[in-house]
């Protein structure tokens, strides 16, 4: 039998990582509308450590959680009575982060008797671009960029992913931490590096362009490699120590930034040609770094191709995006997942259609 929502609402849970986030979202005739959204912060005791640390995050979770639902009821007025559906991430994250999330939406759909569903992440992320005024329509190409993933993934009607192209070490957010590191910025890297990055020269330094070799000859055309690339800026700054001492962090930072912005953009527009695509959408937490989003918009208007951008306040891990994907969910014919439906720290996100099966696949 299929779900029928002409205006439903969903409440969505968001624990993945580090970020504790809770959200109302209604969908009235195809549009999609955030009612109250929540996030609590964890970076500031994350950033003592470098980078997040689970059983903290965990923790956090366990302690945040019940108090953001509570607040995102009473801000928008509604109670458990009125909403249709109770949506949590289960996969792909921290495995003691997810469970938090998953557990408690759950609980909540047990007790009020409402259909739980079951959010991939990076289904939540492809989503967020429906926060805009002007969605796009499938097909089209996602760039997905953020801390934990950086992959270029087609999408077709009915909630239906192809990934073409993919990171084969770090992700490019992960990069931006690991650099930041490197030049003794703060956690998390993106936002340190950016801020620099606007005082320095973008082509100070000569940075490689990371590509994976195919067993078969040649490279792969759309996928991603960044650990050459942090090899490169260890070797570079080794020798400015060696020879003034005084790092030049702006420079360094904008010719990094750069480097990155230039490999994302040239495989995302060779990738959307080659597919004869019309439209190429970004998405992620690093999609809402500035320089990035220029130089898309540049290289997206000179090709012909429409450019559709997550705002910047959904890019990174929120769960206004988990409870979009969650409506798209029910549009597409979907009514619950199984209530026996744990969480996973990995799940290919082609096999998104699995969490919504009677048998739950973990």
């Amino acid at each position: 039998m299929r779900y029928n929502p002409k205006s439903k609402t969903v409440l969505a849970l968001e624990t993945s990582c580090d970020e504790t986030a809770v959200a109302l979202l209604k969908s009235e005739c195809g549009q999609f509308r955030t009612v109250a959204n929540l996030v609590a912060s964890q970076i500031e005791e994350h950033a003592k450590w470098g980078g997040v640390v689970p059983e903290i995050a965990s923790r956090r979770h366990l302690e945040a959680l019940p108090f953001l639902v509570e607040e995102v009821l009473s801000t928008s007025g509604q109670s458990m009575r009125e909403i249709d559906a109770v949506a949590a991430t289960v996969t792909p994250g921290l495995n003691g982060a997810l469970l938090i999330g998953s557990v408690t939406a759950r609980t909540l759909s047990a007790l009020h008797q409402k259909p739980f569903l079951g959010i991939h992440h990076l289904e939540g992320h492809l989503a967020s671009v429906f926060l805009n005024e002007n969605p796009p329509r499938p097909p089209y190409l996602v760039l997905l960029v953020s801390g934990g993933h950086t992959e270029l993934i087609k999408v077709n009607n009915d909630c239906k992913y192809q990934r073409l192209g993919r990171s084969h070490d770090d992700a490019a957010g992960e990069a931006f931490d690991k650099v930041a590191r490197l030049l003794g910025l703060g956690y998390p890297g993106g936002p340190a590096i950016e801020k620099l990055a606007t005082y320095g020269n973008p082509k100070a330094y000569s940075l490689p362009k990371g590509r994976v070799s195919n067993p078969a000859g040649g490279f792969y055309p759309y996928d991603f490699s960044f650990s050459g690339l942090k090899t490169a800026m260890l070797r570079q700054v080794q020798l400015l120590e060696t020879k003034q001492g005084e790092l030049p962090l702006e420079n360094l930072a904008a010719s990094f930034e750069n480097i990155v912005a230039e490999v994302l953009v040239e495989r995302s527009i060779r990738c959307v040609l080659n597919q004869e695509l019309k439209t190429l959408v970004m998405v992620g937490g690093v999609a809402a770094n500035k320089r990035l989003r220029k130089m898309m918009s540049d290289a997206t208007s000179s090709y012909g191709v429409a450019l559709h951008m997550a705002p910047k306040a959904f890019c990174t891990d929120n769960a206004a995006m988990i409870g979009v994907a969650a409506l798209k969910r029910l549009e597409s014919g979907v009514s619950q997942s199984s209530i026996q439906l744990g969480v996973s720290p990995r799940w290919s996100l082609e096999q998104a259609d699995l969490l919504y099966r009677a048998n739950a696949p973990f």
